[in-house]
């Protein structure tokens, strides 16, 4: 009994003064959703023993001349280096080859071999160089005749000098490949957002290294610090002025996969004209017991971390005791989720005041027809966003050549969270992949990638 008079009072309220809209929720203040943490892109190093050699051969002087005095008068003295053989032994790089040398004596010429060793420890610098360091070069013979020679002429250090200064200077530059891939992933990637210019970001803050691991040749993992974001509006994306910050060693680097959170965003206008394909000429009619009421402009916005679809309500209302035009907006609330690449509100209700509308219309079932209408309308289609995410730490860090190449290929992408900013959308998006930096190239790697 109570029931029916307050639908009574409802209804006349209605045919008197006309409905009571519900009121607007209040969009936020538009503060800004923090980027992701920092985190860092692992690339591990293999140079091989054999691209080792290669470089250290060619480094290493492979013959040598001179004079020394003796008796009164200059002696000549000639030496010729076999091929380096590089091994590895308590942290250091062991290179190993035959000498033979030639000194003229008088009445005589000596021919006598030699046994160069050089143990040296490798290292990468601030400026992306593998150097060797503490070199130590030895020259020793088991032949009695040169034990005389170089007391006479020194000829094991005319020989291990310009080795050792040589190899000193040697420098393996990894600059290249690490600025093309810096390159690559520093690169802004743009997002579809509506006639505003957005883009991803991932900005590199810091490189390190971790320690070197030798295993048949040199190993180690680099790390690029990288900080996600999104911007709006979009830098230059042909900025080519940035560069490599210098080299950090550091202690430690976790190895294996790494995850990075890239940040994409949607524009609310992008759902606004999702809802609009479902209208007629602008309109959507919803009720068959109020067949001349329609619902129109639809528009989304944010209000308290939620989003809120407005709808205009418009048409006449002359049943039931009710005669009126029905001017005003509905009020639907929800979250967003992103479901199968598709961003969509699967929550979407009707706000109370919005129910108490349709219920003083006695059309609580279209309440339920409207909502339905809408969650199926809500649905973007974000998938080549998350296609742009997914390749910036896959196919486009996969480069080089016979020599040397870059590879990266993704393991997992999964959409950690969606949230509502004042001006779009931002969802979150973790990409877990592995990278390797081949010296030369793996050609066994680079084909087991996606």
């Amino acid at each position: 009994m109570r029931a029916a008079l307050v639908a009574s009072a409802l209804l006349l309220s209605c045919s008197r003064f006309g409905p009571v809209y519900p009121p607007r929720p209040a969009p936020s203040l538009g503060a800004p959703v923090n980027d992701p943490e920092p985190s860092r892109v692992v690339v591990h190093l293999a140079i091989t023993s054999g691209a080792l050699r290669a470089a250290v051969d060619d480094a290493a002087p492979r013959s040598g001349e001179g004079t020394f005095p003796m008796l009164g008068s200059d002696r000549r003295y000639t030496w010729e280096r076999g091929p380096l053989d590089v091994g590895f032994a308590q942290g250091r790089v062991v290179l190993a080859t035959k000498v033979h040398a030639t000194i003229s004596l008088p009445l005589k010429t000596l021919d006598l071999p030699l046994d160069l060793r050089v143990e040296a420890e490798p290292v990468i610098g601030a400026a992306y160089a593998v150097k060797l360091q503490s070199v130590d070069v030895r020259v020793a013979s088991s032949d009695a005749r040169l034990a005389i020679a170089d007391k006479v002429a020194g000829v094991y250090e005319k020989v291990a000098s310009p080795i050792a200064a040589r190899l000193r200077e040697f420098s393996y530059d990894l600059r290249p490949l690490l600025a093309q891939a810096y390159a690559r992933i520093t690169r802004p990637f743009a997002l579809a957002a509506g006639e505003a210019s957005a883009c991803a970001v991932l900005r590199v803050l810091d490189v390190e290294a971790g320690p070197t691991v030798l295993a048949d040749g040199v190993e180690k993992d680099i790390a690029l610090v990288v900080a996600p974001s999104v911007m709006l509006p979009c830098p230059d994306l042909h900025d080519d002025g940035a560069a490599l910050p210098a080299l950090s060693n550091v202690a430690s680097i976790v190895s294996g996969p790494f995850t990075v959170t890239i940040p994409i965003a949607a524009r609310y206008e992008e759902l606004t004209r999702a809802m609009s394909a479902a209208f007629t000429d602008g309109k959507l009619f919803f009720s068959s017991a109020y067949p001349h009421v329609y619902l129109e402009r639809p528009q989304i916005y944010e209000a308290g971390g939620a989003l809120v679809l407005s709808l205009h309500i418009a048409g006449p209302v002359r049943e039931m005791g009710i005669d009126t035009d029905l001017d005003g907006d509905l009020y639907l609330t929800g979250h967003p989720a992103v479901v199968d690449n598709e961003l969509s509100i699967p929550d979407l209700e009707p706000t109370i005041e919005s129910r108490n509308f349709l219920l003083s219309l006695k059309a609580m079932k279209d309440a339920d027809s409207i909502r339905d209408q809408a969650r199926a309308a809500l649905r973007l289609d974000i998938g080549d966003r998350l296609r742009d995410a997914r390749d910036r730490l896959g196919p486009q860090l996969t480069f080089g050549d016979e020599k040397a190449c870059f590879h990266a290929e993704v393991d997992r992408v999964q959409v950690t969270g969606v949230h509502a900013h004042a001006a779009y959308l931002r969802a979150y998006v973790a990409v877990t992949a592995h990278a390797r930096l081949s010296m030369p190239c793996d050609r066994a790697t680079e084909a087991g990638g996606g």
